[in-house]
């Protein structure tokens, strides 16, 4: 009730209800409304108003009181959608990692003689990660009757992943042209490895820059104590004693 009141009465809530929608739907948290969203914020905003009123009671209104509500107020209405943010990352990241083996997967089953669709449905049953859950839910759209280029359009709307959206962009172009399946599926396998290789090496290549920090910060300092550390103590001895 709240966040539907918020809506209907803030343009600029409003203006970017579509995009809460979909960084919900990239979290992965379907059965979630905006307006449920936007209400948990508000009632996590008014911890600061809270904390103030309370705290009024007890001691007083200064400014510092002032400022420690206002921060509260800001956090509680910043940190829900922080952390919707930083949970669409890791689960998009997990698909990324996860289409790889989805596609070995379907290059198996349907060479082995399984059409693709119920090669999809017994890969949505063996994944049980974010990718098994977007793969269901495509599936189900198709039993509701979009097409399945429809319902793999979807997905790929739905989840901003590369790897998910090579994958369905492959199976659609693939499907229009009339191109063999197992054909698309084994050069896509192929341009994955390609891909998984590659971001291997981009990870090694980041490593030592990643490294240099805490070596400069943590582990030269030690040395420096370890080496130097008797040389000084001895000279500080000398010093004194002379």
């Amino acid at each position: 009730m709240t966040g539907e009141k918020a809506l209907a009465r803030f343009d600029g809530l409003r203006a970017g209800e579509r995009g809460m929608r979909d960084l919900l739907n990239s979290a992965g948290m379907y059965g979630t409304s905006v307006a449920s969203f936007v209400g948990g914020r508000i009632l996590a905003a008014l911890i600061g108003p809270m904390v103030l009123v309370l705290l009024s009671l007890t001691g007083g209104l200064n400014l510092l009181l002032l400022a420690v509500a206002g921060m509260l107020t800001l956090i509680g209405w910043r940190l829900p959608f922080v952390r919707m943010q930083r949970r669409s990352k890791s689960r998009v990241e997990q698909i990324d990692r996860e289409v790889p083996e989805l596609v070995d997967l379907l290059v198996t089953t349907v060479e082995a003689g399984v059409g693709f669709a119920t090669a999809l449905q017994l890969a949505s049953r063996s994944i049980q990660g974010p990718l098994g859950q977007e793969l269901r839910l495509a599936l189900r759209e198709q039993s509701l009757g979009l097409t399945p280029e429809e319902a793999l359009r979807n997905l790929s709307l739905r989840v901003d992943s590369p790897a998910a959206r090579a994958f369905t962009q492959a199976l659609v172009q693939g499907e229009s042209l009339g191109v063999s399946i197992g054909t698309i599926l084994r050069d896509l396998a192929i341009d994955m490895r390609k891909r998984r290789r590659q971001a291997a090496e981009e990870r090694a290549q980041k490593a030592p820059t990643k490294i240099l920090f805490p070596l400069i910060a943590l582990i030269l300092p030690a040395l420096f104590i370890a080496a130097l550390g008797p040389v000084v103590m001895e000279a500080l001895r000398f010093l004194t004693t002379s």
